[in-house]
């Protein structure tokens, strides 16, 4: 098992008893490694650096008593098995909040155990709308969902000329309740965008051959794609699109082009692919400079993309926490509940259902760079359409 440690105790004396502990212990099961490690590695750097300057600047006032955040970061290598063990784990310890990982099969299983434990749950990295309608109490997400993306893909589309917006899309449909959700979510949308889908099928995740796939939708004449996948799985269908010959005027891929080795695997083939992961480094918001420095110093770039939307876990988090009072689990549930703030991420609400207000983005791989290219008020880049074919860049 893999543990991380943010530690910093103070020694201080004469507590009433219900605050004898130190500091405010938190849990986060997060894959550091598997195949999720790259988008994992992401999230543990926005909860490091979101714990460091919660503390640098004083802590939490809880009760009237100030108190700095520790956190326990163990590594559940992309199994959803061990998500639920590590999770346990953390609970044997006296948690009084957990953070979540990176993707939603893992989320699916965290959200139960959070909810047996009634200890409340804060996740990001996953879009997955289903578990969300299941009656969680203690579940929050700051994450844009399924029925979301669905409208911004019909905005970004329709913020194309009519007459060369996309007409037929490919749907590569990952097996898995994410998957399906998706599936049908983009089916949907195509009725607004002005969009068929002439292709949908389904692959089992770590599959190693898309040749079906593609060769189904290059015949269609998909002039679209859109996915899911992995990042291993995502990096294997750009190589097999351009090895068979299919390369649509756009390609929009969740999750598998967020962490940054999809550029350095796939070199310009990996340019013009469009993701949605929920953030950008240039989104104007408080807090985005001094994240931006300090991930830079803590990893030689400006923040990635899952870094804000975690570190924002943290902001929210410690906003509540503040807000109760109290170490109380219940407390603290229902502070996060009430959360209207303002985030890296931007302005934070959570709807009933646990499901968060909050902006939406779309990014590019340009140049082997991710470029916000929507909104258009804020990017950094204009969306490069149509993309050439793979032989012209």
């Amino acid at each position: 098992m893999r543990a991380l440690r943010i530690v910093t105790l103070a020694v201080l004396a004469g507590w009433p008893a219900w605050s004898a502990a130190q500091t405010i212990k938190v849990g986060a099961v997060v894959p550091l490694t598997g195949r999720y490690g790259g988008g994992g590695a992401q999230v543990r750097a926005g909860y490091e650096i979101g714990v460091e300057h919660v503390n640098a600047a004083g802590g939490v006032s809880v009760g009237g008593k100030t108190m700095e955040l520790e956190l326990t970061l163990l590594d559940d290598e992309s199994d959803a098995t061990k998500t639920v063990s590590r999770l346990e784990t953390l609970a044997a310890q006296g948690v009084v909040a957990y953070l979540g990982g990176f993707g939603s099969d893992l989320h699916a299983a965290a959200a139960s155990v959070a909810e047996k434990n009634k200890t409340p749950y804060l996740g990001v990295a996953f879009a997955l709308h289903k578990i969300h309608t299941q009656g969680f109490h203690y579940l929050f997400s700051p994450f844009w969902k399924s029925p979301d993306i669905k409208q911004h893909t019909i905005d970004l589309l329709t913020s194309i000329p009519a007459a060369e917006r996309p007409r037929a899309a490919a749907i590569f449909q990952e097996k898995t309740d994410w998957g399906r959700e998706m599936a049908a979510a983009w089916t949907e949308a195509g009725k607004a965008a002005g969009y068929e889908v002439v292709v949908n099928g389904e692959y089992a995740p770590g599959a190693k051959d898309f040749s079906d796939l593609i060769l189904k939708a290059r015949s269609a004449n998909a002039d679209m794609v859109l996915g899911l996948p992995t990042p291993p799985d995502g990096m294997t269908i750009v190589k097999q699109m351009k090895e068979l010959g299919l390369s649509p005027k756009m390609t929009l891929l969740i999750r598998a082009p967020d962490p940054p080795i999809w550029s350095k695997n796939l070199g310009k083939d990996g340019d013009y692919v469009v993701l949605a992961p929920g953030w950008h480094h240039a989104v104007k918001a408080p807090g985005v400079r001094e994240l931006n420095l300090a991930h830079v110093k803590k990893v030689g770039r400006p923040a990635d993309p899952i870094a804000g939307p975690a570190y924002a876990c943290v902001q929210i988090l410690a906003g509540a926490i503040g807000r109760a009072g109290s170490l109380d689990r219940d407390k603290i549930r229902d502070a996060i509940a009430a959360t209207d703030m303002v985030t890296v991420i931007g302005p934070v609400k959570f709807r009933p259902d646990g499901t968060g207000i909050v902006n939406a983005v779309f990014l590019q791989w340009l140049n082997g760079k991710q470029e916000l290219v929507w909104p258009r008020d804020s990017a950094t880049a204009p969306l490069a359409y149509p993309a050439p074919p793979f032989a012209k860049r």
